[in-house]
């Protein structure tokens, strides 16, 4: 079981490798691909085309805990949602970015970003703006808007950029979506949805880093694991996930 498990209803690790170019789409390039993909990690069995186009290769999305892999025009992605463990989505990740160098013919050079990505998922079938609100707080001078009479919070979606170098190559973004409507608000019929917290690690290229993808992978999941346990978890998840809780 993973070490966030109990956090969050779903919990799942992503990475996406955005280039400046398109990416093969030629069949025996992509077969090959996904073929490889599929010896690392046997349960991703069923490939197939979406509507736009996008190329994918998944496990049972029934169970609980599975995995992805997917090439759009401009952007590879590899997904594992409620993993064991974050080294057993860490694994999958690594492969992927050891195999699309040499058979996806991508290089540092036509990379935009690598993006190292946290999710979690809460279940709630209220007001998500109102609980997102409460449990983190909209900052004192914003908290005299909800002591208004009859008020209610519509939409509140943080989100916050950092620059984590010099360069501001190396960023971290937070964000959080809510999906309730002003509809489901007047009428206080609300439906089961999620609310969503993404906590993502991005590094561009351009001028840099000297690394390659699976080295700044590495570094950027490290940076990423810290900050969840030193700030994300403790002050945003748990209170987000109690607050649900207490409803």
């Amino acid at each position: 079981m993973n070490r966030y498990s109990g956090d969050a209803d779903d919990y799942y690790v992503n990475v996406n490798l955005n280039t400046e170019m398109e990416l093969p789409s030629n069949r025996d390039t992509v077969l090959h691909f996904f073929e490889q993909m599929r010896k690392g990690f046997p349960e991703m069995s069923n490939f197939h085309t979406r509507e736009n186009g996008d190329l994918v290769l998944e496990g049972d999305k029934e169970e609980d805990s599975y995995r992805w892999v997917s090439i759009e025009p401009r952007r590879l992605g590899s997904g594992h949602t409620n993993p064991e463990s974050t080294e057993d989505a860490y694994r999958q990740h690594e492969l992927l970015l050891e195999l699309a160098p040499p058979l996806l013919t991508i290089s540092l050079l036509d990379c935009e970003a690598l993006d190292v990505m946290y999710g979690f998922d809460f279940t709630y079938d209220g007001n998500h703006d109102e609980v997102v609100a409460e449990a983190l707080g909209v900052g004192g001078a914003l908290e005299g808007l909800l002591e208004m009479p009859r008020a209610k919070v519509v939409n509140f979606e943080p989100s916050l950029t950092m620059a984590l170098d010099e360069s501001c190559q190396l960023q971290c973004r937070l964000s959080i979506e809510t999906r309730t409507s002003a509809h489901q608000i007047r009428t206080g019929d609300f439906a089961e949805d999620q609310i969503s917290l993404y906590f993502t690690v991005r590094q561009y290229w351009g001028n840099g880093p000297d690394l390659s993808f699976l080295e700044s992978f590495r570094r950027q999941r490290e940076i990423g694991e810290e900050l969840l346990n030193r700030s994300v978890i403790p002050r945003i998840v748990r209170p987000l996930a109690q607050v649900i809780a207490s409803r």
